[in-house]
């Protein structure tokens, strides 16, 4: 059984409220494995966003350098599966790294899938990977869809709340710079 946070932020969102599913009793369940699914209204172009993750990574400490302290190419080539990138970054305060591979990239459908190696996050997880989707809406801008799949050491681990409002915060940095 896993636990499934739905959460939805629309353009200039900074904190979502969970929806976390619960057990008959109505107490929250706490399983090991969880998902985490949630939509960032941007008003950038589907493509663009998606470029920046691929082949751009590096340059997102300069549009968030708050939040991200530097992006670099370990092992393969920018842009490619089987890439190892290491990123380090802030977590709730702390200064965290984590190494990842790229697992997927779907350029026709914007997407890419990080799979967590080693770092801080998996101090508290199994297993971290993160999905990132972009749809062109129908009018303007572009939503990004995050899924993240992780699978906690021991239950009493949070959902990665912090790991949410980060990928959010992200989102809506990089949509302010590739928009005009």
């Amino acid at each position: 059984m896993a636990t499934l946070l739905t959460l939805t932020c629309r353009p200039g969102c900074t904190r979502p409220s969970a929806n976390i599913d619960q057990n008959s009793e109505g107490k929250n369940q706490m399983p090991p494995f969880g998902k985490a699914e949630f939509d960032v209204h941007i008003n950038s172009a589907a493509e663009k966003f998606h470029e920046n993750f691929i082949n751009g990574s590096h340059h997102i400490a300069n549009v968030s350098p708050d939040k991200v302290k530097t992006v670099v190419l370990h092992q393969g080539d920018w842009g490619k599966e089987g890439s190892i990138i290491i990123w380090n970054f802030v977590l709730d305060g702390k200064a965290c790294v984590a190494k990842e591979l790229v697992e997927a990239i779907d350029t026709e459908r914007n997407l890419i899938t990080f799979r967590f190696l080693e770092g801080d996050v998996l101090d508290h997880y199994k297993s971290f990977k993160a999905t990132i989707q972009v749809t062109p809406k129908d009018n303007k801008g572009s939503v990004v869809h995050w899924t993240l799949e992780y699978e906690k050491l021991h239950p009493q681990v949070p959902d990665p709340h912090s790991m949410i409002q980060l990928a959010i915060d992200l989102s809506n940095d990089i949509d302010a710079q590739l928009t005009p």
